[in-house]
């Protein structure tokens, strides 16, 4: 018989102690160690029974991995162009952010045999959502509402899906530990079987994960180590946009992102951001001005609108929505000390429109083209766009990617676009007016 034992395991990181802390050592939270059952199996003599044996690299056969291809066309971009057969990819956010609406809508849009198993919503709940969300209904699209994941599979291996959606990961449990479903333990074990049933059947699935409150996939980090694939769904649910990034992938780049807006009827894929960014005006008005940003690979214009007014209380107040507040101080103080603008006194209020939130440090000419102008409160031509880092000497630094921003504002109709002169610009001729500027003091006799 196998003695049993049992461990105090660490519900934030997944760090195994011998006995009980108040304190995990590793990743430095409070009462977080619960004690759960180990099963430690005898070990097995080694007998030589396989037949692989050690083959050199150049000998070995490469065969391009089989895709399916997904009615998302965002979906593909991030997943490196479809659902590679045997992977297993992990989505994680926010409580209501859209994560199971996005794979009830993969599997009432996909023409394949799906197999959907939810431990959170009972079937006819499942249902009421899926009439909300589409009028398609996909007649191979099979429900199971259980936990144990030892009954998923089995009733997995006798349908033979096409491929599998486990909403969530944390309410399985498996037989083999005697702990509660969501613990360490059992989310490495549910996890090991399922990982197991996909590579030998070769079927995807596809995993619904919780994260914590520092917005972390729950459960060991392990997990993320285990499957092929980990996504992040995230965005602010006061606003309508959804990102979704690739944190891991096995199969393609994690610089890709898709971008998806929830209405009424689910999530609907935006395939122009940049439109829908920025706000038609009908009149010019001081303080707003356009960016050239990077989403992954991705490039797309926002909207930056910033408010500078006298401090009436004395004490100026710095705020941002969707930018680095440090950074804006940073941008400030090199305005005051490089370019002479008494800002010291004044409050700044900076916003990024439509929800996004970005840390591309070429917004930063856009930021304080934004911060002159609502400071001279003199507007910007709406076919003016930026693109540049500052750095706190004052200078203009290149940003990367430079053909790919230009081409975004040249393809939506600007006609002139602000750039650092020490960027590397491909000598072709582009239909937009380049301007190439090299110190934060000659930028406000160009853009006014």
């Amino acid at each position: 018989m196998a003695k049993v034992k049992t461990a105090y395991f660490c519900q934030n990181c997944g760090t195994q102690y011998p006995q009980w802390l108040g304190q995990c050592k590793n990743c430095g939270e409070w009462n977080t160690l619960v004690e759960e059952i180990v099963e430690k199996t005898p070990v097995k003599s080694f007998t030589d029974r396989s037949k692989k044996h050690i083959i050199n690299i150049i000998e070995v056969e490469t065969n391009e991995e089989p895709r399916i291809k997904t009615p998302s066309e965002e979906l593909n971009r991030v997943l490196g162009g479809g659902i590679v057969l045997g992977s297993v990819t992990l989505i994680g956010g926010e409580p209501g952010i859209g994560k199971s609406t996005l794979l009830l809508q993969l599997a009432l849009k996909m023409k394949k045999k799906i197999l959907y198993v939810s431990g959170e919503e009972s079937a006819s709940q499942i249902k009421m959502r899926a009439d909300r969300l589409t009028e398609l209904q996909n007649p191979h699209c099979y429900l199971f509402t259980e936990t144990s994941v030892e009954k998923i599979l089995h009733e997995a291996k006798k349908l033979k899906p096409d491929f599998v959606i486990i909403d969530s990961i944390q309410t399985l449990q498996s037989q083999l530990i005697e702990s509660s479903p969501g613990t360490v333990s059992q989310i490495r074990e549910c996890s090991n079987e399922i990982i197991k049933y996909a590579k030998e059947s070769n079927t995807p699935v596809f995993l619904v994960g919780h994260i914590t409150k520092d917005g972390q996939i729950a459960g060991p980090k392990v997990l993320e180590h285990m499957v092929d694939v980990v996504l992040n769904f995230d965005g602010d649910r006061n606003h309508l946009f959804r990102l979704l990034r690739a944190n891991k992938n096995r199969f393609g780049s994690t610089s890709e992102i898709g971008i998806y807006e929830m209405v009424s009827q689910g999530l609907k894929e935006i395939k122009n951001p940049s439109e829908i960014l920025i706000t038609k005006k009908f009149e010019e008005l001081s303080g707003n001005s356009v960016a050239v940003t990077l989403e992954g690979n991705r490039p797309m214009l926002i909207e930056i609108q910033a408010l500078v007014s006298t401090a009436v209380y004395g004490t100026p107040q710095r705020s941002c929505t969707g930018f680095d507040s440090k950074r804006l101080n940073m941008l400030l103080a090199v305005l005051e000390k490089r370019a002479g603008f008494q800002l010291g006194a004044k409050d700044v209020f900076l916003n990024i429109t439509g929800g996004i939130k970005t840390d591309d440090p070429a917004l930063d000419l856009a930021v304080v083209a934004s911060v002159l102008s609502s400071n001279e409160d003199i507007a910007i031509s709406e076919h003016f766009c930026f693109a540049g880092e500052i750095g706190l000497s004052g200078e203009i630094r290149p940003v990367s990617q430079i053909e790919q921003r230009i081409s975004e504002a040249e393809k939506l109709g600007y006609e002139k676009i602000f750039v650092s002169n020490l960027n590397k610009i491909p000598k072709k001729k582009f239909g937009i007016t380049i301007v190439e500027v090299s110190k934060i003091e000659y930028f406000h006799e160009y853009l006014f």
